[in-house]
């Protein structure tokens, strides 16, 4: 999955701006993960943050946003995807929301005029809504057992932003990840790339 750096630079930014809560967005744009999914995998495979790494690239940082930068292949039963496992799929832009939620400290909720918005949009020819993102403020940009509970759409997309990081995950049941997750490629691009 590809996203410009002007984007991840304004995620990263979003979830800075409110350290001590948790802030989230809709991401839109082109996936084939959801036709992907299994329903059930066919066999376990062990996500450890250990083999979570950065992803090696050409040239030298050129801004804060390379430090997000991830590189997490998904395990042999979540095949995302065509290309080997690997889609060819853009995050082309971000919105940032307001959080809803009742507890925003430890918990998101988007704002539902935001996403009907989204979706309105979408059906009427515009960037498809393919995801979300939100911050931790606990520093693990993992998904916990709170965003498994709320992991119901197959194939939707997550950014989890914390401690300046970004991981990018797919709902999977069954996923390796909470039993609801699974790691998704996330490439940082510049403009010069293709994926502005």
């Amino acid at each position: 999955m590809a996203i410009s750096r002007e984007l991840i630079d304004r995620v990263l930014a979003d979830a800075a701006s409110d350290p001590l809560r948790e802030v989230c967005g809709l991401l839109l744009g082109a996936s084939d993960f959801g036709a992907a999914v299994p329903s059930k995998p066919a066999r376990s495979a062990s996500v450890h943050p250990a083999s979570v790494r950065p992803e090696r690239r050409r040239g030298t940082p050129s801004s804060a946003a390379e430090t997000a930068r991830i590189s997490a292949r998904p395990g042999p039963s979540t095949a995302l995807g065509a290309n080997g496992g690997r889609a060819v799929a853009r995050i082309a832009t971000v919105l940032s929301t307001t959080n809803v939620a009742a507890h925003p400290a430890d918990s998101f909720e988007i704002d539902p005029a935001a996403l009907f918005a989204a979706l309105r949009a979408e059906r009427t020819g515009g960037d498809r809504l393919i995801g979300h993102y939100h911050s931790h403020p606990n520093g693990l940009a993992t998904p916990s057992a709170r965003d498994a509970l709320m992991a119901t759409s197959p194939g939707r997309l997550w950014l989890i932003v914390a401690a300046g990081a970004a991981r990018l995950w797919c709902e999977t049941p069954g996923g390796a990840v909470q039993g609801a997750f699974a790691p998704v490629e996330l490439l940082i691009n510049g403009a010069e790339d293709g994926c502005a």
